[in-house]
């Protein structure tokens, strides 16, 4: 979040170095809070976040003030509402796209719903979401910009079209796309106050002492392995806030299968979080959910594991549905999506072993 205190000269950064992606998380938004200064003069509040926001076009302001992204003393308000002394401005917008060009390649997207403000899809495991470094081609975005050549952050070939929310490159499941500014502004809102439903399916390791629970940690780089993300305490100044509800729907000896709901979408979030409860995910090479953790390592055992790691070579995490409120119609959407291949069979085989 960047806040703002008009009565200083200087602003900070609206767009996060390199150095910080891995520090972004799964949302893709940014927020900023306002403290208009006592020496302000009345003034427009669309005027005056122009001139605080100068990186942000008069277009994407207007329309978060329409979708209620931007609040004045905790209220919504309009375009011609005058700002005071003291008041608290609070803006959700999507994140600023980078600027590189993206290469329209035509893919087999799996959408399942579409209208004239957002789409649904459902990503495999191993595509990537957006272009980075060693993954220019082949990822999402690059279908969608062929999909969607009249996205509003599409057109110019910028870097993330659409995108308000990302999974990792081997988790599959759904992503909400947002085909207009005002669309994903007002998705980015409902992303930032944690309204948007999002249920995970993750198979772990062990079985958690409590059927059900929930996890309550900060989230952020580890200091010894810039790659991953580490547990730290909530009071510490290292990393963000992280919720993670979990409930346990069904065990297989040595496994089980547990529901993850999001309130926050750090980055690894469930991935780490479980394991910081002691149940990595299965096959999660990055976390150490490779090797049998429970059970015995040799013999008939480890050869069945070893199987199930070659049936779903990754982690063992799967995006099932998203529930938001539909940014035009008001309407409360609901999607879900089966699990892949890969995993059922996984989940097949642990029953059949089990039994």
């Amino acid at each position: 979040m960047t806040q703002i205190d008009s009565s200083d000269d200087e602003l900070l950064p609206l767009i996060p170095s390199e150095d910080d992606e891995a520090e972004i998380g799964d949302e893709l938004y940014e927020h900023h809070r306002i403290v208009v200064s006592r020496k302000q003069d009345l003034l427009r509040l669309d005027k005056y976040l122009l001139r605080q926001l100068p990186h942000t076009s008069r277009t994407k302001i207007q329309n978060a003030i329409l979708a209620e992204a931007v609040q004045v003393n905790e209220r919504p308000v309009k375009s011609s509402y005058r700002i005071k002394p003291g008041d608290l401005i609070t803006i959700t917008l999507p994140e600023p796209p980078i600027d590189y060009r993206v290469l329209p390649e035509p893919m087999d997207l799996d959408i399942r719903y579409e209208d004239e403000a957002l789409l649904m899809v459902n990503k495999p495991a191993g595509m990537v979401v957006h272009p980075a470094y060693g993954n220019w081609h082949g990822t999402l975005v690059n279908g969608l910009t062929h999909h969607l050549n009249n996205l509003p952050t599409g057109r110019n070939g910028e870097i993330r079209p659409g995108l308000i929310h990302r999974i990792d490159k081997d988790t599959s499941g759904l992503l909400v796309i947002g085909k207009t500014e005002f669309a994903m502004t007002h998705l980015s809102q409902q992303f930032f106050y944690h309204t948007i439903e999002r249920t995970y399916l993750a198979l772990v390791w062990g079985i958690p002492k409590e059927a059900q629970g929930t996890i309550r940690t900060n989230i952020g780089r580890s200091v010894k392995d810039r790659k991953v993300q580490a547990v730290y305490p909530l009071d510490s100044d290292q990393g963000k806030s992280a919720v993670t509800h979990y409930k346990v729907l069904r065990t297989f000896g040595h496994v089980a299968l547990v529901q993850c709901n999001l309130e926050t979408g750090r980055t690894h979030q469930i991935r780490v979080h479980m394991k910081h409860i002691g149940h990595p995910l299965f096959s999660d090479t990055t976390y150490g959910g490779n090797k049998v953790l429970y059970g015995q390592r040799t013999g008939a055992y480890k050869a069945f594991v070893d199987k199930a790691f070659e049936l779903m070579p990754r982690q063992a995490l799967h995006a099932k549905s998203l529930g938001f409120v539909h940014p035009i119609t008001g309407e409360q959407m609901q999607f879900e999506v089966e699990l892949p291949a890969d995993f059922a069979s996984v989940l097949n085989q642990w029953e059949q072993y089990v039994e």
